[in-house]
């Protein structure tokens, strides 16, 4: 069963890679990660594009900023997995988070 993940990117060059390697070390195979530009005046940008060169699980989404729900959206529209969650693009993962949330989805069929 696959994962998207999307993650709104907006003025988190701070934030952003601790963001991303939290996603990437949650040990799922069947994953991508949609990062999405929303019209960032920072680092940002161009941190998403260092990420999808260096991993194949990421995709990035540049746009002109309109918003956290336009980036959602974007998000969406692209995503190609079975399962679509989102990350704050402030905000970094435990270990495992995905793991119970995957098996519970398989166990009972909600795909």
């Amino acid at each position: 069963m696959k994962l998207s993940i999307v993650i709104p990117v907006y003025n988190v060059e701070d934030t952003l890679d601790r963001c991303i390697e939290s996603v990437l070390r949650q040990g799922i195979g069947d994953l991508e990660v949609i990062l999405v530009d929303d019209g960032s005046r920072d680092k940002s940008a161009a941190i998403c594009d260092e990420w999808q060169a260096k991993d194949a699980h990421i995709l990035v989404i540049h746009q002109e900023n309109r918003g956290l729900s336009a980036a959602r959206n974007a998000g969406i529209s692209r995503a190609t997995g079975e399962l679509i969650t989102f990350v704050d693009s402030d905000a970094f993962l435990k270990e495992g988070t995905y793991s119970g949330i995957i098996a519970l989805a398989e166990r009972y069929d909600i795909v």
